[in-house]
Formats: structure tokens, C-alpha cells, sequence
């Protein structure tokens, strides 16, 4: 009979992915690249990598999520200068051009990379994943993003589009894409037939003509099918548009919330929008984030706390929230109380992320400085950054899962190699004991959609994606433009 410890224990298991972003220096926690042992300044060279996902497969971890961006953050004070003195979120190397030597050392652990609807041609997109599918065996994930970033859309020499126009153009990338990957070359166009001296049948693999409202293309796909065809698509976007979008087309969902309740509603929600479009709702898999100061003792997690609180850049971190929500915060006084006036919409943003974090702590007595927001951007940013015992650390993942009904957990660094090292050494085995995360990949050397689901065979999307209609001519083939779909409001309701 099992005791009462176990039985208090959900049933559900996990995922645990590293979060990571390939720049030259810190990710989230301004400043730690300045802590003794960090080696985030060696994040320019291919043993940082390498180490990594070696480490991450050792320890059964689900996947490498790489976040990217293409211009820095400027607002603060009108330039990088912040940021750059602070080493967060510069220096950015392009991580599709990592992954074939990470998956060379690994069989099982897969990777997930950013790509941009708005300023990525889809054609060449297409290919870059169906390549990396290839070479990685089917390990490959693409993070679908419409990029909100004025910065980025001056790099590219664009003007940026409003958000409602940037997920009106992706959903007709999408179809693109959708097209090359599962509607140009039938799945028995691959020959090698020596007797009739066939590499490639002609017959069966078609060119791809699209013209529609934002995008053209007239052309076959450049490669052959790859083991998933399409990459797993992760998204992530919390506005009606976006949480429309995911539903449609998200196998995974990366999603924001300081405690489990504030992301409860989304969760349900964008559920439910998926089960209205036909989809089986288990499995868009929905992934939280975490920043976790973990010890052996508590007196040792807030030591590691501490210590990484005398190297944080204040300045840093406040330049990075300016990057996150438009705001220049550089206009508020470091040691001033931030008395903010909630009709205004800047002002307003500030106090939502205030909120949120209120909400986390339980109470409220410190008032809110920039400076001390500074800090708490340099520390975690803007997802939880529990400092406990890895029993301590495990609790709060247990009320996720209770609570949220997540799938899994972004994990973030504080400072490498000691942040993922201390995942894997000490609050790994916690979760382990407890029956929350999986013993092994569901199988291993698999493709990343099988071992995400946890469906054995299941390589490419599920035909109840949206994505799966987009077939070989022949094969139920939707290869027109303009495919008709159901459009629901957040509640799952018909809108025609």
C-alpha cells in the first residue's frame, strides 16, 4: 500500500528544459559574468556547447530552448550602453549555426531555436530546419516569434508592424512553410532504385506555388523529407491574436507567470481555443519558467543568492526591463519610490510587473525603487527565482503542476556551470523520488516530437495539427492559398 508521502504526489510527470540564449555573456542575470567561476564570457567558443549538452543528456534533460533576438536592448536611456557595460543579452552569436555540433555529441536531448516570421524569408527558414531535422535525426524545434522589437526592425530595414498585422502575416507564413515542409516531396520520393537508376522521382515532388495577401513563392522545397518534416513548433504570446495562433499551431507554449495562478487562466483558455479547432488539448504541452537559487541547506542557497546578489548589475537589469516593455526607465530616480499613476499606459506596465511580483512574495513592506527593481531583473527577471533547498525547490514546481497543470519548466541560469549543474545534482534527484520528471526520453535517440508527446512513432505532427493538412498532392493535399479556418475568441466561441 503506498504511504501518505506518495500518495500526496500528482501523477503527472515533467519535462525540464535548459533556457539559454548563445550571447557572449549573462542571459537574464545582468552582471554575473564578473562571479568567480562563471564561464559565461567563454560562451563565444564551442566547448561552452558542447559541455552543455552533454550535461543535459547525462541528466534525461527534455530539451536546449534557444531565446534569440536581433538588436540589442536601447531604450534605456536611448542606447545599448547599459547593457553593453553590464555583458546581458550582447554579443550574440546565431545559435542555428550551434546545434549540429551539440547534436553530435548527444543521441537523445533536443534543441529548440527562435525564428522570426516577420523578418526571416520562410523559403530559406524552411530549409535551415528541414537541415538541422536532418542532421540532428529529428531533434529540432522552431520557436515561432512575430519580433515586437523597434530595434529589430531597424536592423533589417523594416518598419515595424503593429501586433495584430505581424500574426495576420504569420498565419499565412505558416501555411508557406507548412507547404514546403509536408506539401512538396511525397513521402516516396526518395528512391535510390539502382536497377531503374532513380535517386529523386520526379512525379512526385511538386513545386509550391503560393501568391497570397503578404507572401509569394514559386519553388520546390530544397530537401528531401526530413524524420519530423515539421520541426516541433513552440510559441509563445499571451494576447487574444497570440493565444488564437498557439492553439492553431503550438505543440508547446513557453508562458509567463511570477506564481502558478497567474498563469492558470491562459493555460485553460488556450486549451480549450485548441479542443474548438479540433485538436486533442493534452498536447500542446505549456512550459513555465524558473531561475532557482538551489543548496544543500538553506544557509547555502541564500549564500549562492547573496553572492550573486554582489555581482548584479542594477543598471543592467532596469535596461533590459526598459528593452522588455518599452519603457525608458532611465527618467525615474534610482533611489526614489516609484509613485506611479495607473491611468498612464508606461506607468501602468510597471505596476502590472510590480504586481506580479507582490503577488509572489505574499507581502509587501519595502517600497519599489528602480534600483530595487533593478535588482530583482538581475536576479531572476520575470519569472520566479525561488532560493531553497532542492525539497524547498520541488515544492514549488508540485503546486505548478497542481495548480497550472504545466508540462514542464524553462530553466534559466543564474551563473554557469553552477546553475545547471546544481538542477541536475541536486533538485533532479528530488523530482526523481517524487515521480514528477520522466526516468528516461519515452525513446531514447528519438525525434523530439515523439519524446515531447511521449508517443513512440509519432515523427511527424498529429493529424489533428493544423499543419498536417498540408499534404503531398494526392495525399488529402491542401495546397491552396487561403485555406479557410476557424477563427474562436479566447472562451473557444465560433466568431463568423
Amino acid at each position: 500500500m503506498p504511504s501518505v508521502a506518495t500518495e500526496k504526489f500528482p501523477k503527472k510527470k515533467i519535462h525540464l528544459n535548459f533556457f539559454e540564449t548563445a550571447c557572449t555573456g549573462n542571459h537574464e542575470c545582468a552582471g554575473q559574468w564578473s562571479a568567480p567561476g562563471d564561464n559565461s564570457r567563454t560562451k563565444d567558443r564551442l566547448k561552452y556547447y558542447i559541455d552543455l549538452a552533454k550535461l543535459a543528456e547525462k541528466h534525461k534533460i527534455t530539451c536546449i530552448f534557444f531565446a534569440d533576438s536581433y538588436a540589442g536592448h536601447e531604450i534605456y536611456a536611448g542606447n545599448m550602453d547599459a547593457v553593453l557595460r553590464a555583458g546581458t543579452q550582447v554579443a550574440q552569436l546565431d545559435p542555428l549555426v550551434i546545434i549540429s555540433a551539440m547534436a553530435a555529441v548527444t543521441e537523445s536531448v533536443s534543441f529548440g531555436v527562435t525564428g522570426s516570421t516577420s523578418y526571416i524569408p520562410p523559403f530559406p527558414l524552411a530549409r535551415t530546419f528541414s537541415t538541422l531535422d536532418h542532421l540532428t535525426e529529428g531533434r529540432i524545434a522552431w520557436n515561432v516569434v512575430t519580433s515586437w522589437s523597434k530595434a529589430a526592425a531597424n536592423a533589417f530595414g523594416r518598419e515595424l508592424e503593429g501586433h495584430d498585422k505581424r500574426y495576420e502575416i504569420a498565419e499565412e507564413y505558416m501555411d508557406v512553410v507548412y507547404k514546403l515542409w509536408n506539401g512538396s516531396w511525397a513521402d516516396d520520393s526518395v528512391r535510390w532504385d539502382e536497377v531503374s537508376r532513380v535517386a529523386y522521382e520526379p512525379s512526385r515532388i511538386k513545386k509550391i506555388e503560393h501568391n497570397g495577401t503578404h507572401l509569394k513563392l514559386s519553388a520546390r522545397h530544397q530537401l528531401h523529407p526530413s524524420p519530423q518534416r515539421t520541426p516541433v513548433i513552440f510559441q509563445a504570446g499571451t494576447s487574444k491574436s497570440g493565444m488564437a495562433f498557439a492553439a492553431r499551431h503550438a505543440e508547446a507554449i513557453y508562458i509567463g507567470g511570477m506564481v502558478p495562478s497567474q498563469a492558470t487562466a491562459q493555460i485553460k483558455a488556450s486549451r480549450a481555443i485548441a479542443a474548438s479547432e479540433g485538436r486533442d488539448p493534452t498536447t500542446m504541452k505549456f512550459f513555465a519558467a524558473i531561475s532557482p537559487f538551489i543548496g544543500r541547506t538553506l544557509e547555502e542557497a541564500q549564500a549562492k543568492f547573496d553572492r550573486a546578489a554582489q555581482h548584479a548589475d542594477i543598471v543592467g537589469g532596469l535596461a533590459q526591463f526598459s528593452g522588455y516593455t518599452n519603457i525608458d526607465m532611465s527618467k525615474y530616480p534610482l533611489d526614489e519610490e516609484l509613485k506611479l499613476d495607473t491611468s498612464n499606459p508606461a506607468e501602468n506596465i510597471i505596476h502590472g510587473f510590480l504586481g506580479n511580483y507582490i503577488d509572489s512574495i505574499g507581502t509587501e513592506k519595502e517600497p519599489w525603487t528602480p534600483r530595487r527593481l533593478g535588482m530583482k531583473m538581475a536576479l531572476g527577471g520575470l519569472h520566479p527565482s525561488p532560493v531553497g533547498t532542492p525539497k524547498m525547490i520541488a515544492d514549488i514546481i508540485e503546486q505548478w503542476i497542481d495548480e497550472a497543470d504545466i508540462d514542464g519548466f524553462n530553466i534559466a541560469y543564474v551563473s554557469n556551470p553552477g546553475s545547471f549543474e546544481d538542477v541536475v545534482t541536486l533538485l533532479h534527484p528530488v523530482l526523481l523520488e517524487r515521480g514528477l520528471i520522466f526516468e528516461d526520453y519515452a525513446v531514447p535517440g528519438g525525434t523530439f516530437r515523439e519524446n515531447l508527446l511521449r508517443q513512440p512513432g509519432q515523427h511527424t505532427l498529429r493529424n489533428d495539427h493544423y499543419g498536417s493538412k498540408f499534404k503531398f498532392e494526392g495525399d488529402d493535399a491542401v495546397l491552396a492559398t487561403g485555406v479557410e479556418r476557424l477563427k474562436v475568441d479566447a472562451n473557444g466561441n465560433d466568431t463568423h
